[in-house]
C-alpha cells in the first residue's frame, strides 16, 4: 500500500511528530510512506523508513494562527502559497497513494483550506480513488463559531471515508472538545493513543530523584522555567533539571545558568527525555499530546501547566481530563507562581508512583489495521 500523510505544524512540533509515528508504523507493516510536511524542518525527529517531502515552510506568528510567516519570518505571500500548492500536488502525483491522510484538517488549519481542498479534489477525482482519512488527536480546539463545525462536517461528508481519532474514548472522547454530529459520529474510528513504543529505563539513571521541567519543542514556556527556578531557590534540598527546547535552546540554557541556584541543572532538551521520565521524581510540563503520553507511559507523577496563550484551550481540556487519573495535577497557567508550582511538586513527591497503563498506546498500529480494513471495503 502507498500511503501519503500531509501535515503542517505551525508552532510546536507535536503534529509532525505524531504524523511521523504513524508513518513509521505503516512503513513497519511494509507500506511505502510519504510524509509531506508544511511546517519548519525538524531534523531530530525520526523519519526512519519514510520519504519526507518538505513544502515551502510556514509558521504562525506566535499564537496568531491567522498570520503565517515564511522561512525568512516575513508574512507569507501569494507566491509562497502558490509554490506550496504546486509542491503538494506534485507530491501527490508522484506518490499516487492508495491512502491519503490529512493531519488535523478539516478540524483545524482552516487558513490552509485552499491547498488542502485542492488536494482533496484531485485525490477524489483519481481513479482508482484513494481512501481518504482525517487524523486528529484526542482534543481539538473547539470551534469558535457553529459555522466552523458545519464546514468540517461538510468537508468530511464530501471527501472523507473516516476520521481517525487518536484517543481512548473512555479518557478523552472527541465530543469533549468538538460538537460531534450524527453524520460525523458515523465516520469516527478511535485508534487509541498514538505513541512510540514505551521507552526503556536509562542505564545511567539520568534524572533519578529529580524534578524534571520541560516546555515542549517550541519557543514558549519561559514562564514555567521562571517559576521552577524560583521554586528551586525555596527547596535547595531538591534537585531540579530544566530541559530547554526551541530554536535557540543552547543559548537560552546558557543564559539561564548564569543566575540559577546550585541545585538546578539547565541544559538543552535531550533525546533521552522519555527514558529520564522513568527515573524522575516528578515531571513539570505543559500538556501537549505527545508529552502527556510520555508521562502516562512512564507512570511519572506529573504537574501539567497547559499552554493557553491566545485562544488555546486544547491543553487545558487535556490536563483537566488527565488530572482525574491518580498522580497527576493540573495547574492553570493563570495560577502559576513559584509557590503554586512548588506546592504541586511537594504534593506529588508524597504521592505513590502509579504503574503505567498496560494498553491503549498502540494507536499507530491500530491505525494501520483500520486503514487496511477501510481500503479493502472500498475496493
Amino acid at each position: 500500500m502507498r500511503v501519503m500523510i500531509v501535515v503542517t505544524h505551525l508552532l510546536g512540533t507535536g503534529h509532525l511528530s505524531r504524523a511521523l509515528t504513524l508513518g513509521r508504523a505503516f512503513a513497519a507493516a511494509g507500506d511505502a510512506v510519504t510524509v509531506v510536511s508544511g511546517g519548519g524542518p525538524v531534523p531530530h525527529l525520526d523519519a526512519t523508513g519514510i520519504r519526507l517531502v518538505q513544502l515551502a515552510p510556514l509558521r504562525s506568528d506566535g499564537v496568531d494562527f491567522a498570520r503565517l510567516l515564511d522561512a525568512a519570518g516575513d508574512p507569507a505571500d501569494a507566491g509562497t502559497m502558490a509554490a506550496r500548492r504546486e509542491q503538494l500536488l506534485g507530491a501527490f502525483k508522484a506518490t499516487a497513494p492508495d491512502l491519503l491522510i490529512t493531519e488535523l484538517f478539516p478540524f483545524g488549519r482552516r487558513i490552509l483550506r485552499d491547498e488542502f481542498t485542492d488536494l482533496l479534489e484531485v485525490a477524489s477525482a483519481q481513479r482508482p480513488r484513494p481512501a481518504i482519512c482525517a487524523s486528529v488527536r484526542d482534543i481539538l480546539a473547539p470551534p469558535s463559531k457553529p459555522a466552523k463545525a458545519r464546514l468540517a462536517d461538510d468537508l468530511v461528508a464530501r471527501f472523507y471515508d473516516a476520521v481517525l481519532v487518536h484517543s481512548d474514548p473512555a479518557i478523552t472522547p472527541l465530543e469533549a472538545s468538538w460538537p460531534v454530529s450524527p453524520a460525523l459520529a458515523g465516520k469516527l474510528r478511535y485508534t487509541g493513543f498514538v505513541a512510540p513504543p514505551a521507552a526503556a529505563r536509562d542505564d545511567r539513571c539520568l534524572g533519578a530523584g529529580e524534578v524534571l521541567v520541560t516546555a515542549g519543542g517550541g519557543d514558549v514556556g519561559a514562564h514555567i522555567f521562571d517559576a521552577a527556578l524560583q521554586a528551586a531557590v525555596q527547596r535547595p534540598d531538591i534537585r531540579w533539571r530544566l530541559l530547554i527546547g526551541g530554536a535557540d535552546a543552547a543559548k537560552t540554557a546558557a543564559r539561564r545558568r548564569t543566575s540559577a541556584p546550585a541545585n538546578a541543572l539547565i541544559e538543552p532538551a535531550r533525546p533521552e527525555f522519555r527514558q529520564m521520565l522513568h527515573h524522575a521524581a516528578v515531571s513539570v510540563s505543559m500538556c501537549g499530546y505527545n508529552t502527556a503520553l510520555d508521562v502516562l507511559q512512564a507512570g511519572t507523577p506529573a504537574l501539567f501547566i497547559p499552554f493557553d496563550a491566545g485562544d488555546e484551550v486544547e491543553q487545558g481540556l487535556r490536563a483537566d481530563a488527565m488530572s482525574r487519573l491518580p498522580g497527576i495535577l493540573h495547574l492553570p497557567a493563570a495560577e502559576l507562581t513559584a509557590f503554586s508550582l512548588l506546592h504541586g511538586v511537594e504534593r506529588l513527591l508524597l504521592s505513590p508512583r502509579q504503574s503505567p497503563p498496560a494498553k491503549g498506546f498502540d494507536g499507530a498500529a491500530q491505525t494501520v489495521r483500520i486503514a487496511r480494513d477501510l481500503l479493502a471495503a472500498l475496493r
